[in-house]
């Protein structure tokens, strides 16, 4: 009976290309590549195998029969077995698998899935940079109020936050590429991780090492384990999901922030045409596009947790306990990376901004916001720091109180502390800084500009990332 359950990360969040690394159909397909290379490279150090038998290898290697495959399992409770029964089958030979344990075919496809998963994102993580940088950009000189515990605070720009949020991800981003550069793959090493059999098979350590060499070469491998078990240390795939984690906290940051600021109506994440917010509530834009953001970055953690319980939990030279946690983990934490740097990068696109709703709301602020440059102009002027401080505070929180019990309908701030000899400083002084108060922005031109030309020399190294375009999303 056919229930028909997809992967819901895989059919509804995933792009083609991180599906088609991953895909049943896509792995076994690896799976005989990678014995077609070991085959290749044995006969070259000197094992009997006939080239017609590679060239059958070569021709069937993609004639893949999923029932087949799942009806020799059931017999054999062994997935390799099964897969190797059919290959060979198929090609009309048993020269594949010659010397080799199961966990030499699966943990380095497995790698490989991994490694050009991570490449996968380099690439769309690249182009998140860049489409921060262009809003970081576009809204550089935008003044919006900036909360601290999520009270307002002081101002700052839209486009500082957009480089806040930019410059975390390209921390991230220069270890994913150091990752990438650097990933090693366990190679052919054998039951234990001593390459006996494949010592035996081409008579010296020596041709089994070189066999070794072939197999990362036909790989793509930017390094190896030379001194591992049956499995590679797991500890590998904590560090894996832990740089997706990484990658996906910006993102995530991000999209948290957008809601509140949605809430607020001072941004939206697009409405498009066509789309509803709700089925009771017709009026309703939800950012729901940010929201599936931070559900992806919620799944993600859940995958952490699954893959930290196997770093530090490996038995003598290596078991499978993993095997069940990884099959599930590592696809589902790359799918899930996947949609959301797919989901940021449309937003980042679509997004919307309200300058007039920013601007009343930082009119409504601006003599709170103000407050810390209030009091050095007021230490400037001799009054104590301590002193001072403590007046602006009894006079802002009374000022506060005030408005939210409808005592006064305007911000008076200004007008308090002028009467307050604490702070020494006449009204005009104080109405001149809030005349020029939304030009106190610091270093914030400054530090978007910092970020931009950063992000662009990322588009400069890789140039393919300035023209990638994310599939449309559900």
């Amino acid at each position: 009976m056919n229930l028909d359950l997809p992967n819901v990360l895989a059919e509804r969040y995933a792009s083609p290309s991180m599906k088609s690394v991953w895909s049943a159909t896509g792995k076994i397909i690896m799976e005989r590549e990678f014995w077609i290379a070991v085959m290749r490279a044995q006969k070259d150090l000197g094992v009997k195998i006939e080239k017609a038998a590679i060239d059958r290898s070569e021709r069937v290697k993609a004639v893949v029969d999923l029932e087949s495959i799942r009806n020799r399992e059931i017999v054999t409770k062994h997935d390799v077995k099964a897969r190797l029964e059919e290959f060979a089958e198929k090609a009309g030979h048993q020269h594949a698998h010659k010397g080799m344990t199961s966990r030499d075919l699966t943990e380095n496809v497995e790698q490989l899935q991994v490694h050009r998963s991570l490449g996968i994102v380099l690439e769309k993580g690249i182009a998140t940079l860049l489409a921060l940088a262009e809003k970081a950009k576009e809204y550089r000189d935008l003044p919006v109020t900036a909360r601290s515990h999520n009270v307002p605070a002081q101002l700052t720009t839209l486009g500082k936050r957009m480089a806040n949020w930019g410059e975390e991800l390209e921390r991230s981003l220069e270890s994913l590429t150091r990752m990438c550069a650097t990933y090693p793959y366990r190679g052919l090493k054998g039951a234990v991780g001593t390459r006996l059999d494949q010592v035996t098979l081409l008579g010296s350590a020596a041709k089994a090492q070189k066999l070794d060499q072939k197999v990362m070469e036909h790989l793509g491998a930017p390094a190896n384990w030379e001194n591992v078990g049956q499995v590679y240390p797991r500890s590998l795939d904590f560090e894996v999901v832990s740089l997706l984690v990484r990658l996906s906290s910006a993102p995530a940051s991000f999209a948290k922030t957008l809601r509140i600021m949605a809430g607020h109506e001072l941004l939206g994440e697009g409405f498009a045409k066509g789309q509803t917010g709700s089925s009771a509530m017709p009026h309703k834009m939800n950012s729901r596009s940010c929201e599936r953001i931070n559900g992806f970055h919620a799944i993600l953690n859940g995958h952490l947790t699954m893959v930290s319980q196997l770093s530090g939990d490996q038995w003598n030279e290596g078991d499978v306990s993993c095997s069940v946690v990884r099959r599930i983990a590592l696809p589902d934490a790359f799918f899930a990376l996947d949609g959301l740097l797919d989901t940021f990068l449309t937003v980042l696109n679509q997004m919307e901004v309200f300058p007039a709703v920013i601007k009343s709301e930082r009119e409504r602020y601006l003599p709170f916001l103000l407050t810390t440059t209030i009091m050095m102009e007021a230490v400037k002027e001799g009054a104590g720091r301590e002193d001072a401080h403590e007046a602006i505070k009894e006079h802002a929180v009374a000022t506060v109180k005030d408005l939210r019990r409808g005592k006064t309908k305007e911000n008076d701030l200004i007008t308090r502390l002028a009467k307050d000899k604490r702070v020494g400083m006449k009204i005009r002084a104080l109405q001149a800084l809030v005349k020029q108060g939304e030009t106190r922005l610091g270093a914030s031109a400054e530090q978007v500009d910092y970020f931009v030309k950063r992000a662009h020399s990322w588009g400069e190294r890789y140039p393919d990332a300035k023209t990638y375009a994310p599939p449309k999303i559900l």
